[in-house]
């Protein structure tokens, strides 16, 4: 089974920590934010890892080498001469996702007990192009979806900005919890002029819904967090120190 890990953002919300360290590498509970998430993904049948890097890149290879890989085939996607954005590091990466079977798209700033089984399972259950982990969390932007959990559209509910621009229809507000299982079939979508170069994966499902099915997936977890800011992270630090 095949994962991608994003682990080539800034962390420009965590700086002066991240200043040094990427921010894949900061601790949580005194283990690595991308071990963790390494350990997860190996721990429900994962054994084909992309990881992709940007800042302090450097860093984290020497980290996964010094881990032997946790003794499954990772492979690096280098974007240290240019970051590519969710969408483009997904299309970056294609050479070790691409195939016959789906992958799955984890941040490396998220942290959960969902069951990434599930989430796949759902995925091919479905036919859907890609499968997205959702939860009815508050948080200012949401995915619009159908009584069927398909996406048709997004929300910022700070600026009133829908899109696309006059979607008509009654929908239900889902959060993004930073895990999609992808097919291999969406890389045609990406091979359009205008997805060349970096650009957000949200953006990109965002233009392809009307035409392929992306759907939402709402299974429970008993806790997740988006470790990208102090708060969040101390949080995070609270929660894994207590329950180790």
């Amino acid at each position: 089974m095949k994962a991608l890990v994003f682990a080539a953002g800034m962390g420009t919300r965590l700086r002066p920590l991240t200043d040094r360290l990427p921010k894949a590498l900061v601790p949580v509970a005194g283990v690595p934010l991308l071990e963790r998430v390494i350990r997860k993904l190996a721990a429900a049948g994962f054994d084909d890892i992309t990881v992709n890097v940007h800042h302090l890149g450097d860093q984290i290879i020497d980290f996964l080498r010094a881990h032997r890989d946790f003794g499954l085939r990772i492979h690096i996607s280098d974007e240290r001469d240019r970051l590519m954005d969710t969408g483009g590091g997904i299309r970056h990466a294609r050479r070790w996702l691409d195939g016959n079977e789906p992958f799955l798209v984890h941040n490396a700033d998220i942290l959960t007990d969902a069951d990434l089984s599930r989430l796949w399972a759902d995925h091919e259950a479905s036919g859907a192009e890609a499968t997205l982990l959702v939860a009815r969390r508050q948080t200012s932007r949401y995915f619009l979806m159908d009584g069927d959990m398909r996406l048709h559209g997004w929300v910022n509910k700070k600026t009133g900005e829908t899109r696309p621009a006059g979607l008509q229809g009654t929908f239900d507000e889902w959060a993004f919890q930073g895990l999609h299982v992808i097919s291999p079939s969406l890389f045609r979508r990406m091979d359009a002029p205008q997805w060349d170069g970096p650009f957000s994966i949200i953006d990109f499902y965002l233009h392809v819904c009307a035409d392929a099915r992306i759907q939402g997936s709402p299974i429970r977890a008993t806790h997740w967090f988006d470790t990208g800011t102090p708060d969040t992270l101390a949080r995070a630090e609270a929660w894994y120190s207590a329950h180790p």
